[in-house]
């Protein structure tokens, strides 16, 4: 019973891993990993040293004391330059993610589903239900029936 018990879950788990929502997701990590080493790079290299031009040349440095000395483990230091830092690489990586991915993704499965719904309305299909079909045959015999014999002679 207890073999059948862990076969089971060990098929379920292989189930689980070859789904493709959980290739797409360890593949998205790698890729947001490597995407973090390029914004961050960006944030040090280039937005650190222009922001950095009022003084420092690293963010990290800037920071405000809440007591009258902040020397050594003495006084409370709040590091807003750090702060700071970290906020304009979210709002980088925010950035390039919506307009380099989500944006275009978006318009692309817009043509699709316009490219879809046309394609439907092309193939869409007039429902006759059997009581107008009859009705139609009606209304031509009666107006057969009033203009009269034809050219054959009936």
């Amino acid at each position: 019973m207890s073999e059948k018990k862990d076969a089971s879950v060990w098929q379920g788990f292989k189930a689980f891993l070859m789904r493709g929502n959980v290739v797409d997701l360890a593949v998205a990590v790698v890729i947001g990993a490597a995407f973090t080493n390029i914004v961050n790079s960006v944030v040090k290299g280039l937005i650190n040293p222009l922001v950095g031009a009022i003084g420092t040349k690293n963010l990290d440095n800037y920071s405000s004391c809440l007591s009258s000395t902040c020397e050594g483990d003495r006084g409370i230091r709040l590091l807003w330059g750090s702060v700071l830092g970290a906020t304009l690489t979210f709002v980088i990586t925010a950035t390039v993610v919506y307009f380099l991915m989500v944006l275009p993704m978006s318009k692309y499965l817009g043509r699709l589903e316009a490219r879809r719904k046309a394609k439907e309305s092309a193939h869409e299909v007039i429902e006759v239900t059997e009581l107008e079909v009859l009705k139609e045959i009606r209304d031509a015999l009666l107006a057969q029936q009033q203009r009269g014999p034809g050219r054959d002679g009936r």
